[in-house]
């Protein structure tokens, strides 16, 4: 066996690490030529799909692929509707030029609505085509089959290819009532079928966003201050200029680049140009955020939830319960930092882009270069992941103004404290509710104040995000992008007098933007929480209570599903609290997203260790009922990925501010789970053949706080209600019930 010693290990693995760069790097110029502009409008079929002579299928998508395999399921959806084997088909997603928009990319839609707009585009393509033969064998279209693209006459044993009848296109319109499959007559969907991008990213062929190169292309770093709201005061670039490959420097108001002939050049004139800064606004203090949170103004208040009357069952209950609790500012926190890379020619610019939302992003642009929308291409590539607005929007307004300014391409790269400190962060949340229970431990009030932050997006308004370089170059700041924060906020249970209200916090005070499960997660932690308190007060099972206040069979499914597989022992939580250093416990939490879709139920075990504080969530069951299941591999991708993900946020993920500046700026700063913490994941997946195909991104995230937080009672009676249970909070926590008690 060949030894290595370290300095041996890094040289070898360094080089491994350049051989796949040049790889990529040939791969990315030979991948740089755009497709030629071609029909997007959504009611035209020849926007949705091309077919070439040997019976190959393109179909255009205006949804991402984020990495959550959604490029693989919409593709068993068109190919099904389309009667053609899987690898007939290939996909371009995300390209405003050669895309029809189908709205924002987010994991409660893509496949619920895009997944819908695409088979209804691919049963329309199948019908044209089979009109046509029949048109041309003069036959009826009822005698006609489809096996794999071919159109199959059996009396008169005629076929023809999709390909060979296909013409100059469709030029038909999209009928969006036409009639689609049968669940019954699938023959993908519902099939694990691999995952298409996987082979690339594991040989390393996969083109990233990073790694794409453009003859000419220039490299950008833009300098931005430590503290918001600084404005920049002075520039000297004298040291600047003396690295070697420098460029130029790129100013507009606050907004400032430097531009080098390389990427390491970029880095160090970065780091050479001196600056002069103003002090920014102190932001609210941190050690009392949430108390600020509930201070600040109000732009309005209004019931989401209103049933019978709260007032008098409150006051008249046998017991009541009060808790407040509250979620932490937290970031995306994307292992790679964003990437763009722009390029501006005879007027028109073309972006390239990891945005989640490239059609709207015509529209940012738009405003923020004074080009009109028809001048600016957005075309997708693969960045690190997101779960909502991360950098990499910022990146690309950086690039498009920096390509604009010079006139060749430019590539921006992120570091990884612009990722960590200057991408949009999620706003705080704080929520109070309040229940009544009668002599036989039915729920008879529920009341809940849950401070959000404004929705600015009701219609989706895309300059409703403040991109960095538009704030840098003195275009106004209109609000944050975020918006439907008050989903879940409503009680998700059978009560007969419930009164929700939401207080819309005017203007956050940190830029914000969508985290996964935005809002969702916040407002099931407090109910789920909430609800294991009323279960402990009434001395009853927490999963037993759930049931007893639900009248859903598919809710009730989920939880009696997670129940079984965590092999769930009845009994009122807590009542196993024993003195070792180490206890565990088990929680259970449930949801149904947006009150409206995907039903998910979660149990978490966990180990706390008194002494550390530290908890550890050793294992995690979900059932999961997202209606009829496109592919079940991807689905069970996404509820681990998720659980894992928030298992961090729930444990360790904050941002940390002082003064006006943000402190978390790296791994240290600003930690997440490591490979030793991560718990195994056991998924229940019900599938619904037939019934709406729904979202399995976002939801099971919104189940794991609250089933965290349950499981910590149940294995200390004690409870902990503001997100993150660091070791820190939960020593205080431990130490002051042992205050009360005592």
């Amino acid at each position: 066996m060949t030894q290595f010693n370290r300095r041996q290990f890094l040289g070898a693995a360094g080089a491994g690490v350049l051989s796949v760069s040049f790889s990529l790097t040939a791969q990315a110029k030979s991948a740089t030529g755009l497709s030629p502009v071609k029909s997007v409008a959504p009611d035209v079929l020849d926007s949705w799909l091309t077919i070439d002579k040997n019976n190959r299928i393109t179909l255009y998508v205006g949804k991402v692929d984020l990495g959550t395999g959604t490029k693989t399921a919409l593709t068993q959806i068109a190919a099904d509707e389309l009667d053609v084997a899987f690898s007939r088909i290939d996909m371009v997603m995300g390209d405003t030029g050669t895309t029809p928009d189908q709205w924002l990319t987010g994991a409660a839609i893509t496949i619920s609505q895009g997944g819908s707009e695409l088979r209804i585009a691919a049963a329309n393509a199948r019908q044209a085509l089979l009109q046509r033969a029949s048109k041309n064998w003069g036959v009826p279209v009822a005698e006609l089959v489809v096996t794999d693209g071919v159109i199959a006459h059996e009396a008169t044993r005629k076929t023809a290819t999709y390909g060979s009848l296909i013409g100059s296109g469709f030029e038909v319109k999209v009928d969006p009532k036409i009639a689609v499959k049968k669940h019954t007559d699938y023959k993908l969907v519902g099939q694990s079928i691999p995952r298409v991008d996987i082979p690339g990213k594991v040989t390393g062929e996969h083109l990233y966003v990073h790694d794409l190169r453009l003859p000419g292309m220039l490299h950008a770093r833009v300098i931005r201050p430590t503290q918001i709201g600084a404005t920049l005061q002075a520039v000297d670039e004298t040291a600047a200029k003396g690295v070697k490959g420098f460029v130029q420097t790129v100013r507009q108001g606050n907004f400032l680049a430097v531009v080098a002939k390389n990427e390491w050049a970029a880095i160090k004139a970065s780091e050479a140009i001196k600056t002069q800064w103003s002090a920014g606004p102190d932001l609210p203090a941190k050690a009392n955020i949430f108390e600020a949170w509930r201070k600040m103004p109000i732009a309005k208040e209004e019931a989401t939830q209103k049933v019978g009357d709260v007032s008098q069952a409150l006051t008249s209950g046998v017991k009541s319960v009060k808790a407040t609790y509250n979620f932490a500012v937290q970031t995306h926190a994307s292992i790679g930092p964003s990437c763009a890379v722009a390029d501006f020619k005879d007027g028109q610019l073309v972006c390239w882009s990891a945005s989640q939302a490239t059609h709207s992003m015509q529209h940012e642009l738009s405003v923020i270069t004074g080009l009109p929308k028809s001048a600016i291409r957005l075309v997708y590539l693969d960045g690190s992941g997101c779960y909502g607005r991360n950098g990499h929007e910022d990146a690309t307004a950086d690039a498009a103004l920096i390509a604009m300014k010079i006139g060749k391409p430019v590539r921006v790269q992120w570091t990884r404290q612009d990722e960590t400190a200057l991408a949009p962060k999620s706003p705080p949340r704080s929520m109070d509710l309040e229940a009544s229970l009668d002599a036989q431990g039915k729920i008879t009030g529920w009341k809940g104040d849950f401070f959000i932050a404004l929705n600015h997006i009701a219609a989706f308004k895309p300059l409703d995000f403040p991109l960095l370089a538009a704030s840098d170059t003195g275009i106004p700041r209109p609000g944050n992008w975020v918006g439907f924060l008050f989903q879940n906020a409503g009680a998700p249970y059978a009560v007969p007098n419930i009164l929700v209200t939401t207080k819309h916090v005017a203007q956050t005070f940190l830029r914000s933007s969508h985290l996964r499960s935005p809002g969702r997660i916040e407002n099931s932690f407090a109910n789920e929480a909430f609800m294991d308190e009323l279960a402990a007060a009434a001395g009853a099972d927490a999963a037993d209570f759930r049931l007893a206040h639900l009248n859903d069979a598919r809710a009730s499914g989920v939880i009696n599903a997670v129940v079984k597989a965590s092999n769930w022992s009845k009994r009122p939580s807590a009542t196993q609290v024993n003195a070792g250093n180490v206890t565990r416990g088990r929680g259970i939490s449930y949801v149904r997203y947006n009150n409206a879709i995907t039903y998910v139920a979660t149990v978490a075990e966990v180990e706390v260790n008194r002494s550390t504080g530290q908890i550890l969530v050793t294992k995690v069951f979900v059932a999961h009922d997202c209606g009829q299941i496109i592919n079940p591999d991807g689905v069970q991708n996404q509820i681990q990925g998720g659980v894992i993900q928030t298992v961090s946020r729930t444990l360790m993920e904050e941002v940390q501010w002082s003064g006006s500046t943000i402190d978390s700026v790296d791994w240290a700063s600003y930690p997440i789970l490591r490979f030793p913490e991560t718990p195994t994941v056991q998924t229940v997946l019900i599938d619904q053949p037939g019934l709406p195909a729904w979202g399995a991104g976002e939801q099971t995230p919104t189940t794991v706080p609250a089933a965290i937080a349950n499981a910590f009672f149940d294995a200390t009676g004690v409870r902990m209600r503001t997100i993150p249970f660091t070791p820190e909070s939960v020593k205080v926590a431990l130490k002051g019930a042992e205050r009360k008690v005592a």
